[in-house]
């Protein structure tokens, strides 16, 4: 089925951005087969979702593959594939409790398991850290993510943050948008993989004083002109249609 001819042009644009982060995703192998996911609310007055079929790799996934659901996870467009209903619970928790979370990502990669497996968590030790540190949230571990009684324990540690590591489990981001969620996550993911390199060299690591982190959200506004995704966003989506442009099918 093309979902193109009968979605709305709307649905279809957030569609292919979806495609698109899942395969730039694969592309920056924070991929982790296929359990982990990226959700995004479907433009419109109902809270209906997209997310992957499962079991199909992020490097597959196309505009027209992903299934649309409600908040509880069942399926409300007719599809040819199924989606993995316990994967939904942590993305439906956020975005029941936040509007402003149009999308949230999820992702087990390597560094941000690491990372979330270390008492101290995300030390402010990069520039890259410090970004993620003016709005980061810490979630305890609870065991697979099946039981919605989790969800409110998520939802308050989340708060209004932009940014959750999910302890010796994985990382979370949310955004207004799909290109701002994606961004967000490239900056706790690199942020994670260079505080492990840096503790690699085994000697001790300098910290960046508070004084210092306390700037850093105004400073941000000032070199993202206020939209982050939307400054790079054009840049990865013409990088993915120089490697072939099917996720937008």
């Amino acid at each position: 089925m093309n979902a193109h001819e009968i979605v709305s042009a709307e649905e279809w644009q957030v569609r292919v951005d979806l495609a698109a982060a899942y395969r730039l995703v694969s592309i920056y192998g924070w991929d982790d087969l296929v359990f982990t996911h990226i959700s995004a609310r479907v433009p419109g007055p109902e809270h209906h979702f997209l997310i992957n079929p499962y079991g199909m790799m992020f490097e597959e996934i196309t505009a027209s593959s992903l299934v649309k659901v409600d908040l509880e996870g069942r399926i409300v467009m007719e599809s040819d594939y199924h989606i993995n209903p316990a994967g939904f619970t942590i993305h439906s928790a956020v975005h029941a409790a936040r509007e402003d979370a149009l999308c949230v990502m999820h992702l087990h990669t390597d560094c941000g398991i690491a990372v979330s497996a270390q008492k101290e968590g995300l030390l402010p030790i990069s520039q890259q850290s410090l970004f993620v540190l003016a709005s980061l949230g810490y979630h305890d571990y609870e065991g697979l993510a099946l039981n919605d009684e989790e969800k409110p324990r998520l939802v308050t540690d989340l708060g209004n943050k932009t940014f959750l590591i999910l302890r010796n489990h994985g990382l979370l981001t949310v955004g207004h948008t799909v290109a701002d969620a994606f961004l967000s996550m490239f900056l706790l993911e690199r942020a994670c993989r260079i505080q492990i390199l840096a503790q690699s060299g085994g000697k001790e690591l300098i910290r960046i004083p508070d004084s210092i982190l306390a700037q850093i959200p105004a400073q941000e506004m000032v070199v993202t002109k206020g939209g982050p995704g939307r400054l790079v966003w054009p840049g990865l989506l013409r990088k993915l249609d120089r490697l072939g442009a099917d996720y937008k099918n």
